[in-house]
């Protein structure tokens, strides 16, 4: 018999603070798969109408499928948080795009009918597993020229985007680096982040600070609040000589995870979950390797023509930010100024950290707050670029929608 296709909506999502990676990280001495478990148990403390039992699906992805970030992460980590053994669970690899991809995957599943409710998100543990560990590209790829060889360091696919976009000055980047970090200082000062972030214990083993025992993260540890035009100035370029890309207006190499709780509209309310956005429509797209950081644009064009709407139709954007350079693209290809208010209103991963495939649900918690605090926005969207030349948009719709923005 043929199926009507479901309302989907965002109940609710958290993540753990982002760190660091590597040995003086705070997460070195923790596993990647413990980061997931803490991120859905939280789920479920927040969310105690839930039965677990209900839950239909856990999607989890990871970059680096291996190590604590293998074995089938949705299953095991569900397991580990608690889970009845009835629920089933996967893993999946979008780079970048991972948890994005985990959240459109069981959407589907809930618009179709296969689902009622699920879990999404993702982890990487970069200290642990960096990017392209264990990792054999064919070299087909280079041989054949089927892809410039840049396009397997994502900092070059970086400067190539600067070429593509030449009044995208490195001066433009850094300032919009300096921004970013602003406004996550400020969204941290006005209790914006610290509502969605999961505390962690971890183990302090830096014996040379006299710092060692069990810790508490609390805050996420990358950001440099105070950070200077004239501090981002003198930054090496290390992707290419009087290059425009530096450490300072591009995301780091970070450990962290996220979960969300994806449902039918009418499964929420049935089940008293709360509503915080409802999907709207969502598209990946493909571009040239090299210059991966384009990918959102044509992204957004697909998501944007499912949906019937126009990007003027758009009322708030979180895009991530893995290089500034790639959010700037992103926003002269559409005539929006740099230092728009509908942009990256909390600030982004420049400040944060992007920890890969954990990033999108990150995106979707600082936009599901913000709807909440403006019911005069109906639509926003979530997007961001993807290793190897993709992007990936999410169109969400705001449940507090008032047209006279007043709370309904």
């Amino acid at each position: 018999m043929p199926r009507t296709v479901r309302d989907v909506v965002f109940v609710d999502g958290v993540r753990t603070p982002f760190g660091k990676a590597g040995p003086k990280g705070i997460y070195h001495e923790t596993r990647a798969d413990d980061l997931v478990v803490k991120a859905i148990r939280e789920l479920l403390r927040r969310n105690p109408d839930l039965d677990p039992k209900k839950i239909d699906e856990v999607a989890i992805a990871a970059t680096t499928q291996i190590g604590d970030q293998g074995l089938t992460l949705g299953r095991t980590a569900g397991i580990l948080a608690g889970l009845p053994q009835s629920v089933p669970g996967y893993s999946i690899d979008r780079m970048c795009a991972g948890a994005l991809t985990a959240v459109t995957a069981v959407a589907g599943g809930v618009a179709f009918g296969a689902y009622d409710v699920a879990l999404a998100g993702g982890v990487e543990h970069m200290g642990r597993h960096p990017m392209g560990e264990g990792v054999d590209p064919n070299p087909r790829f280079v041989s054949e020229k089927l892809v410039d060889e840049s396009a397997l360091f994502m900092g070059m696919t970086a400067e190539n985007l600067h070429d593509r976009y030449p009044t995208i000055t490195k001066l433009r980047a850094d300032e919009y680096a300096v921004r970013s970090q602003e406004k996550a200082a400020k969204a941290y000062a006005d209790g914006k982040i610290q509502q969605d972030l999961v505390p962690i214990s971890v183990r302090n083993t830096n014996e040379a600070a006299g710092e060692t025992g069990w810790g508490l993260v609390t805050t996420d540890e990358p950001m440099r609040p105070g950070t200077t035009l004239e501090n981002l100035a003198g930054l090496k370029t290390p992707f290419r000589t009087h290059g425009r890309v530096t450490a300072g207006n591009a995301a780091g190499l970070n450990d962290g995870a996220t979960a969300a709780i994806i449902a039918s509209e009418d499964f929420a309310r049935e089940n008293n979950l709360p509503v915080k956005m409802r999907l709207v429509s969502y598209s990946f797209a493909g571009v040239e390797p090299e210059v991966m950081g384009y990918g959102p644009i044509p992204a957004t064009e697909k998501a944007l023509a499912q949906a019937g709407l126009t990007i003027e139709d758009i009322g708030l954007f979180e895009v991530n930010e893995a290089f500034a350079v790639q959010v700037l693209a992103f926003l002269e290809h559409y005539g929006i100024a740099d230092d728009d208010a509908r942009v990256n209103q909390y600030g982004g991963a420049i400040a944060f950290g992007h920890p890969l495939a954990s990033s999108g649900v990150r995106l979707m918690t600082q936009l599901a707050r913000q709807f909440e605090e403006q019911p005069h926005v109906r639509y926003g969207l979530t997007t961001m670029c993807v290793g190897f030349g993709m992007g990936a948009t999410v169109i969400w719709e705001n449940p507090n929608f008032n047209a006279e923005g007043d709370s309904k």
